[in-house]
Formats: C-alpha cells, structure tokens, sequence
C-alpha cells in the first residue's frame, strides 16, 4: 500500500469552518465594539479602544484568511507559532478592549 498523500476527508472542510465561524465571531465582537464606543456621542478614549478594535480585528482576520487559503492545498503546513500569537494576541485584545469600553 503506497502513499498517495493527505485523505481528503472532512477535517480540513472543519478546519476552515472553525476558522470561518472565529473571524465571524471576531467580527460580531468588533462591530459590537463600535456600537458601544459610538453609543452617546465618541469621546476620545471610546474612539482610540475602536480604533485599536479595529487593527485586533483585521489582524485576526488576516491570519484567519491565510490559515483557510492553506487549507486548500493536497498538504497544509501546520499552523506556524507566529501565526497562532497573532491570532492568539488579536482575540485577547479584542477582549481587553471590549471591556475597556465599558468602563
């Protein structure tokens, strides 16, 4: 029995959805973001936190595109550390943001 490469089964169609139902997540979270900063008028600090939602947003967004475009190819290399402090770093700062603003 030769190997002819990676079983295309469902576990990189999971992969992607998992990444795809994250960003979408992550989206929510920074739309949210906004409405809560814009809520009553934009002082300053809720302008800055959106701001910094927003770059936490399109740097999670970012990783997750490049992770679901790897996905497609006959073997995806895993997920770098790089990548994953990116993706890591850019959900707790959306996190600390959204909670920022609410105080």
């Amino acid at each position: 029995m030769t190997s002819t490469g990676r079983d295309p089964g469902l576990q990189p169609e999971r992969t992607r959805l998992a990444w795809r139902r994250t960003t979408l997540s992550c989206t929510v979270v920074a739309l949210l973001a906004g409405k809560q900063a814009l809520h009553g008028g934009a002082s300053p600090a809720g302008v800055v936190a959106l701001s910094l939602s927003v770059l936490a947003w399109l740097g999670f967004l970012r990783v997750a595109n490049r992770r679901v475009q790897g996905m497609g190819t006959a073997r995806p290399h895993p997920l770098g550390a790089r990548a994953a402090l990116t993706a890591a770093g850019c959900t707790v700062a959306l996190a600390v943001f959204a909670a920022a603003m609410l105080f």
